[in-house]
């Protein structure tokens, strides 16, 4: 599992005396996670995660936390997303799959989903690691699927913006050619922001070009919840 340790001193003081640590999160049971959170307290992590990019924040983390409804409803989706992230995991065990808040951060590095230098085109293994969470993302229709592009710091962070946008492109595209709905989708590109390895090695940078996800319910799947629970 992917460890959250992004929030400074003063952010952590604030998270803590809302009862929500990092460590919570994750530990949490399914109602826990659901109810602990609620709807101010995933949108004050969202936010600072979301808006801190270019300090260490990680945007993806920052979108499956912020959409935190809270309450029963809450619980009730935290639970589908548990289902979810099971499956998820089964599916493609090499992915790292963190279940946060009401939502599911998705990392497929590059062994995972692999580009060729400087190319935007998804590779043979690529697609195949796609296809078998195609499955997946088709039993969970109710979900919205943000994508996250980043890459290494070789070469000018202008140009990696661009190339990281472009292959979230590539992503989302292959996934709506395979039938899943275009409007579940939205993609950005954080370029060589966020790294989560040293680029001073090949390894370090292989693992920094990667796609993220977050995953969340979309609004169907809340009013759905809301009448499942009464709320």
């Amino acid at each position: 599992m992917k460890k959250i340790a992004i929030l400074n001193l003063s952010v952590l003081f604030v998270v803590s005396s809302l009862f929500i640590s990092c460590d919570a999160v994750k530990n949490a049971n399914n109602t826990q996670k659901g109810t602990g959170i609620g709807v101010a307290a995933g949108a004050l992590i969202g936010g600072i995660l979301g808006n801190n990019l270019g300090k260490g924040g990680n945007a993806a983390l920052g979108a499956a936390i912020g959409a935190a409804v809270g309450g029963g409803t809450g619980a009730l989706i935290g639970n589908k997303m548990d289902k979810q992230a099971r499956e998820i995991n089964q599916a493609l065990p090499g992915a790292d799959v963190e279940r946060v808040g009401e939502g599911i951060h998705l990392t497929l590095k590059e062994d995972a989903v692999r580009f060729d230098t400087n190319k935007t085109t998804l590779t043979v293994q690529a697609k195949a690691n796609l296809d078998k969470l195609i499955p997946v993302f088709n039993s969970y229709a109710d979900t919205n699927i943000e994508i996250f592009g980043y890459t290494d710091n070789t070469g000018k962070p202008e140009y990696n913006l661009t190339l990281s946008q472009k292959r979230a492109v590539s992503v989302k595209d292959y996934l709506v050619l395979k039938g899943l709905k275009t409007s579940r989708f939205k993609t950005s590109g954080f370029g060589i922001l966020d790294p989560i390895a040293t680029n001073d090695t090949p390894e370090g940078r292989s693992q920094n070009r990667r796609v993220e996800f977050a995953i969340t319910a979309n609004d169907k799947m809340v009013q759905d919840s809301k009448k499942e629970t009464g709320n």
